[in-house]
């Protein structure tokens, strides 16, 4: 039995718990809000962690001390919290993702195929999520930007509105409010049609799902930094 343990007891640790206790192959080891510092964690086999952006030294350096499996879906990094990432990636397998829907992984598979087009349209990317959300744009959002044009050769105009051409920028449209759980659209819009991909999460299970899987993905996996499309597809080794 694959033992979890969960940083961060916020909305997404709640639904990762849950889901824990529906699993028959799975077991909590435990949760804190931060990294605890007792030796308990060195119980788990894999750390689970959707806490906040000032825990991922902590995280990274713990599951790199232990050679712990780690899953993170932590947004808002900055460029220094991924190096932390690929520090721990060097001595524990680490999957990574803004987003651990199945539904987000497949959009971006699709986003990828688009690119020999993608000069085709204008494009935009609409994020909305509930009011407690504090990072705009989305990790998610940026997730999809990166899998539409990976070379950064199209200038990110966020919050941008109004009409006429885009020419080489990708506007992103962030929204905030109620209790939407996150939608994504991008859309390409060319002379006379319009193409629209589309995710709308109605829950935050499908994440907690998702992080389970990469859990039982990453568990016994050799040092690496992994993302979801190796978890559904297989990679590194998969």
């Amino acid at each position: 039995m694959l033992k979890i343990w969960i940083v961060g007891r916020g909305r997404m640790g709640g639904a990762v718990e849950a889901e824990i206790a529906a699993c028959e192959d799975l077991a909590l080891a435990g949760t804190s809000e931060y990294v605890p510092e007792a030796d308990s964690i060195g119980a788990a086999d894999v750390i689970i962690d959707f806490s906040h952006p000032n825990n991922t030294r902590a995280v990274c350096e713990r599951a790199a001390r232990d050679g712990t499996a780690l899953v993170l879906g932590t947004t808002g990094l900055s460029d220094g919290h991924r190096q932390y990432i690929s520090q721990a990636a060097q001595k524990a397998p680490v999957v990574h993702s803004a987003n651990f829907s199945t539904g987000i992984a497949i959009f971006e598979r699709l986003l990828a195929e688009m690119r020999g087009v993608s000069h085709l349209f204008d494009i935009e990317v609409v994020e909305a999520h509930h009011r407690y959300k504090q990072d705009a744009p989305s990790g998610t959002a940026k997730l999809l930007l990166a899998a539409i044009d990976p070379e950064n050769e199209r200038e990110r105009i966020y919050g941008r509105g109004g009409m006429g051409a885009r020419g080489n920028e990708i506007g992103v449209h962030s929204i905030r409010g109620g209790t939407v759980a996150g939608e994504h659209s991008v859309l390409f819009l060319g002379e006379d049609e319009v193409l629209e991909i589309r995710h709308s999460a109605a829950s935050r299970r499908i994440f907690a799902r998702g992080a389970l899987t990469a859990a039982r993905f990453a568990a016994g996996k050799a040092p690496g930094l992994y993302s979801m499309q190796d978890v559904l597809w297989g990679g590194k080794d998969a």
